[in-house]
């Protein structure tokens, strides 16, 4: 088994790559899938957001409320430490049973958008970071989803810089063109990467 550690700032397009790896065979396990599982409606994670933050994070239907956790959290790097702090360890256990479930001589990609902040550099045999452009990055943003440029900028500024994710990186995806020339580095990428099948 090869396991791969993806990240990429936001809009950078690391679903891009994600799904271009899974359409090609790779096992890819989504931090950010796993993270909105842990905390539905039932779960210990929810209700130490809850305990945590308050009733004000929760909709009336007793599911988290994203954009006012996001609110506080964006606003405040402690909030945000503590919402880390609980919800980072329940993604990692499911992770770890993902990749535990995952055939033999697979290459097994996890796609952790904070895998540079998180620390978990040293859990994989490779990591691969995507790097678009900081103006298309926010052009990204606020045109393609919607935010407003400040929201888009405090997101980018709550993350790892370009610099630190590149300094980490065993592969780097340069994404300043189109999807198509993406997908050709993915494609190179995942040649070199899969095991080679008996």
């Amino acid at each position: 088994m090869m396991h791969v550690g993806l990240t990429g700032g936001v809009a950078s397009g690391k679903s891009a790559v994600a799904a271009k790896l899974a359409a090609l065979g790779a096992v890819v396990i989504d931090a950010d899938a796993l993270a909105r599982k842990v905390v539905e409606p039932g779960t210990p994670g929810l209700a130490a957001i809850k305990d945590t933050f308050g009733e004000a994070v929760l909709l009336a239907d007793g599911s988290l409320n994203r954009p006012a956790l996001g609110a506080i959290v964006f606003a405040d790097e402690a909030a945000r430490a503590k919402l880390n702090a609980i919800v980072h360890p329940l993604v990692r256990e499911q992770a770890a049973k993902l990749r535990q479930g995952a055939p033999a001589g697979s290459l097994v990609v996890e796609d952790i958008p904070l895998l540079v902040e998180t620390g978990q550099l040293d859990s994989f045999d490779a990591v691969v970071v995507v790097a678009a452009p900081h103006a298309e990055r926010i052009r990204r943003m606020v045109q393609d989803r919607g935010w407003t440029r400040e929201d888009a900028e405090a997101r980018m500024a709550a993350q790892a810089t370009d610099d630190q994710r590149a300094a980490v990186a065993d592969y780097l995806l340069d994404n300043s063109g189109t999807l198509e020339e993406l997908e050709a580095q993915v494609s190179a990428l995942y040649r070199q990467l899969a095991p080679a099948q008996e």
